[in-house]
């Protein structure tokens, strides 16, 4: 499908502005699984057809990215909530969806104004200590993610009665070869295959019967398992938010909406992909944490999740073969989509800081370094999970630890990047969105010092979670009127009433441009305006990473040893 015909008279064309756009290759005409749009179309959309066929070239970030998070944890944690706790806990994704939007929309409009890697602006905006460690960290993590996606594909292909050698072997060429066909439509088209492929799901939430008013009850009203130890519970919550709200999420998106060529003229057309993702991973997640509670309510394995093997046998013994063979099916697909998104991260990641090509649109001799990372991260954790007597319910359990340790440095460094005057300009955010996203990261750290606190501590009782949850509540208040008080005290009222000035007429003549506004070149940019408020919690954050990921290599090293 394609939009030529929208392409405007040369005369309205104008030379574009320079551009902070690392490889060439990200620049030219959108070329989507359904469609393509030309890049100087500027033609406006005056029907719902016209919208429709651009809505259409533009799917895919955020169909891919969401469903990309489905993977192999995320059937594992939601199954085990289903067989452990029935529905009672449906309700944790219902409040997670404000949060997927929020996180996803701030990195998909970063990704259109920059023209750059989440990566890179972290390293040229904060320096080379938190640029190092988030590429280091999201490599280590996706690493051991894609690990796991693996080691899904072994549990649903063994029940299919195939070779663990021959299931794993397949996925990984399959994986490594989706990518390297230097198209990006390619790629996508695959890519939509399995998104779409997800929904195997449905058919066996329908084969198993469960109650639909009780579905729709505990999803939007929140409950807690009776009888329930508070501890067990709160972690494996912790683990709902962390398998649905990822670090990789968060570094794919942007580079993705950057390699498909997206600018801001197409944000809002964006913001449905995403909405259309995140209703399909509620999809998934109601689905399975929903039939999960059906079929295992009131026999022996209620409340003894194992695995998701465990579910496969649970489904067949109850359920019967094809709803069964369904969920194998899905669990494949899942993993491959995960671990080709995970992959593409951390490829993405690599290539935007040390500036080598790093595209889908650029065959493999093109970008040997690109699909060098790409080809042997897949290819790693295949071969590990292929050695007999690898560690890997340990690797599994280290993957939910990092990843909830990590998030909130993550989303810290998101909030901050769509403040910078200098890089969205006039898309920087709104107070309102500000407070909210504040507000989640004080969530995502509490959880974070309790998942952390769990894993070094396993005896951990609820009374000692609900101290650590009632005293960072109080430092989080403590802390934010310091910040206020800072803010003020640095700043000479008609000083500041000036600026406030300058800064609104500035915006209002950019929002007139706003769909050609792009951020220019990195070194053109001013430095950063780092102020003591900010050093002072990023100072409080690098000690708590520290501490943190010091405490869990220390549990998964004595863990090792015994």
């Amino acid at each position: 499908m394609s939009f030529s015909n929208l392409r405007p008279a040369a005369s309205s064309i104008h030379p574009p502005a320079p551009s902070a756009v690392l490889d060439d290759a990200h620049n030219g005409d959108i070329q989507g699984a359904f469609g393509t749009i030309a890049q100087h179309d500027t033609a406006p959309r005056l029907n719902w057809f016209a919208k429709f066929r651009t809505l259409l070239a533009i799917l895919g970030p955020g169909l891919i990215v969401m469903v990309g998070d489905n993977d192999a944890g995320a059937f594992a944690t939601y199954t085990q909530a289903g067989q452990n706790y029935g529905t009672t806990l449906l309700w944790t994704l219902m409040l997670l969806i404000p949060v997927l939007f929020v996180n996803q929309e701030m990195v998909l409009r970063l990704g259109a104004v920059t023209g750059v890697g989440h990566a890179r602006l972290i390293f040229e905006r904060f320096g080379k200590f938190w640029g190092a460690f988030s590429v280091i960290d999201l490599f280590v993590l996706n690493a051991l993610t894609i690990v796991t996606e693996f080691i899904g594909i072994t549990f649903a292909v063994e029940f299919l009665g195939v070779s663990k050698l021959m299931g794993v072997g397949i996925a990984a060429v399959l994986t490594m070869a989706a990518v390297s066909t230097g198209s990006f439509r390619k790629f996508e088209r695959f890519a939509m295959v399995l998104v779409f492929a997800s929904l195997l799901l449905v058919p066996v939430l329908v084969m198993v019967h469960p109650p639909v008013g009780q579905i729709a009850r505990d999803f939007v009203m929140p409950n807690w398992p009776k009888g329930s130890k508070l501890s067990d519970v709160m972690l494996l919550v912790i683990g709902i938010v962390g398998t649905t709200v990822a670090p990789w999420q968060l570094f794919f998106q942007q580079s993705y909406v950057v390699d498909k060529r997206i600018t801001p003229r197409f944000l809002n057309y964006e913001k449905v992909d995403l909405w259309i993702g995140i209703g399909l991973v509620m999809i998934g997640g109601v689905a399975m944490m929903a039939f999960a509670a059906q079929l295992f309510g009131g026999r022996p394995e209620f409340g003894n999740f194992t695995d998701a093997g465990g579910v496969l046998a649970g489904l067949n013994k109850y359920a019967g073969r094809t709803p069964a063979v369904l969920f194998a099916i899905a669990l494949i697909d899942a993993c491959i989509i995960g671990a080709a998104s995970v992959s593409l991260a951390t490829a993405y990641a690599i290539g935007d800081v040390f500036s080598i090509r790093h595209s889908l649109h650029r065959k493999v001799g093109d970008a040997k370094g690109f699909y060098l990372i790409y080809f042997g991260i897949v290819a790693f954790a295949a071969v590990l999970v292929l050695i007999p007597g690898s560690p890997l319910g340990l690797l599994t359990e280290a993957v939910q630890t990092l990843a909830g340790v990590l998030l909130p440095s993550a989303t810290v460094f998101l909030l901050l990047l769509c403040n910078d005057k200098a890089v969205l300009g006039p898309w920087v955010n709104a107070k309102k969105l500000n407070l909210f996203t504040g507000a989640i990261i004080w969530i995502l750290v509490m959880l974070s010092v309790i998942l952390t606190a769990a894993t070094v501590f396993p005896e951990i009782s609820g009374a000692t979670i609900l101290s650590i949850l009632g005293g960072g509540t109080v430092f989080a208040l403590l802390g934010y009127g310091i910040t206020l008080v800072l803010q003020k005290s640095g700043s000479k009222p008609g000083v500041k009433q000036s600026m406030k000035r300058a800064t609104v007429a500035y915006l209002h003549e950019q929002k007139q441009r706003q769909g050609g506004w792009r951020m220019p070149p990195i070194e053109e940019l001013p430095a950063p305006n780092l102020t003591m408020s900010k050093r002072v919690w990023m100072g409080i954050l690098r000690g708590y990473l520290l501490v943190a990921v010091g405490l869990v290599i220390v549990k998964v090293v004595q863990m090792m040893l015994h």
